[in-house]
């Protein structure tokens, strides 16, 4: 899927209201970090375990788990520091593996296939489904020795002063894993097996955090998103009972009431879900998120109208989000008509140029071309949808058959070739 946290391929949870709201709260910590924070995300994988980890400079991946178990903005963004630091200071790089894993990241989804091995707990098994290869090195690929954390958590520990937030929040994560050393590998957190935690790690922490001293600024906007994303994901991922017991009949907040309308719409409540979007779209007219959210649900309701109109003003609010451009593209399919079915294709289209790690909307995108009589795209569309989730066997044969049936030397036909490559060489191995 593209716009809807119902949508996951192989342990993504993919949300453009979530995922906005991890960016804002990234943002200051790759430019203290000195990486370009338009081009670098944060992923949630769909899982319920703790853990988080970085396979490449592009992408840093957190379970759902382990948001879900920090207390604020600040120790979320110490985790998205820590793993920046990784990223800068080149700690996958080193290990000879990186450019076989950059070539293929595009091609096989990879870094997906390494949210897949996380949800199992061994986030490294997951690169050696997508890339093919058993090997021990792509096993331990995300595990860190002690000296690469205490590098990471140090200089994330300076990105976070940087960008004035407290460097203390990182302890408040680390103590989540205390006496993890303790137990025997097979039942220690996933967290802990990828980054080593020592008692030394954490006295280290201390001291560094206590030697920096972040300048004062206002992280009101950060705090509000966190509340917001943690609030939609725990509401998604619980039931509406525990959400609704949690909530305190006072609570009128953006987060309460966004939870609220979750949690209405489990319990087949779409008119309860209604009437707290209605207030949160009063308060918020210009939000797209909100705008998506309300799609959504009505797309979830088979009210396919309704869902054209939300989606369409939140496309317009937010042109360049390829995960609400999915989500107008799969209403605008659902309408059926001609017309309709030749927007959603110009629609997802765009979307899937901005981010081809979308398995929903590839989906999508080859029932929409098959509709326009586009059968090599459509083949090569379901072709990238399964290399994405793991299936590179079946990817390499639709990645034939749309060869096949595209102009030679065209960008399609050459992604084909992409993945008839990585096909072939997952049947070697």
């Amino acid at each position: 899927m593209a716009t809807t946290l119902g949508g996951h391929a192989q342990g993504l949870l993919r949300d453009a209201g979530i995922e906005h709201g991890l960016d804002r709260l990234a943002r200051p910590i790759l430019t203290a970090a000195g990486l370009p924070a338009n081009r670098t995300r944060v992923l949630v994988v769909n899982d319920l375990k703790m853990n988080a980890f970085v396979v490449d400079s592009r992408t840093v991946f957190i379970t759902a788990g382990l948001i879900l178990r920090l207390e604020n903005a600040a120790e979320l963004q110490a985790v998205i520091a820590h793993e920046t630091a990784h990223i800068a200071n080149g700690h996958f790089a080193r290990r000879g593996l990186n450019a076989q894993f950059a070539r293929n990241a595009a091609l096989v989804g990879m870094a997906v296939g390494v949210a897949a091995g996380a949800a199992s707990g061994n986030p490294g098994a997951g690169v050696g489904v997508a890339l093919g290869a058993q090997s021990s090195a792509l096993r331990n690929f995300l595990s860190h020795t002690r000296e690469e954390e205490a590098a990471a958590d140090k200089s994330g520990m300076h990105f976070l002063a940087i960008a004035g937030i407290d460097p203390f929040a990182l302890r408040g994560v680390l103590q989540n894993f205390e006496g993890q050393e303790d137990l025997l590998p097979g039942r220690r957190d996933a967290y802990a097996q990828s980054h080593p935690l020592s008692r030394e790690r954490l006295r280290s922490v201390e001291l560094t955090a206590s030697a920096l001293n972040p300048p004062e600024r206002d992280r009101s906007e950060e705090v509000y998103w966190f509340t917001r994303l943690k609030a939609k994901l725990s509401s998604y991922l619980r039931s509406p009972a525990y959400t609704m017991q949690r909530l305190k009949p006072s609570d009128t907040s953006d987060a309460a009431l966004i939870a609220r309308a979750m949690a209405s719409h489990k319990s087949s409540d779409l008119a309860g879900a209604r009437v707290e979007l209605a207030t949160l779209l009063e308060r918020h007219p210009d939000d797209a998120y909100l705008h998506e959210l309300k799609g959504w649900l009505e797309l979830e309701w088979r009210n396919v109208q309704p869902a054209i109109e939300a989606y369409a003003r939140a496309a317009e609010l937010a042109p360049r989000e390829p995960l609400i451009q999915a989500g107008y593209g799969r209403a605008l399919l659902a309408q059926g008509t001609p017309a309709s079915d030749a927007r959603a294709l110009e629609v997802l289209k765009t979307a899937r140029a901005r981010d081809p790690y979308d398995a929903n909307l590839l989906r999508d995108l080859s029932i929409a071309h098959a509709k326009a009589g586009e059968t090599g795209l459509a083949s090569l569309a379901t072709a990238e949808r399964y290399a994405l989730t793991g299936r590179l066997n079946d990817a390499g044969v639709l990645a034939t058959r749309a060869a096949g049936a595209l102009p030679v030397g065209s960008p399609a036909w050459a992604r084909a070739q992409d993945i008839m490559r990585a096909a072939d060489t997952k049947k070697r191995r």
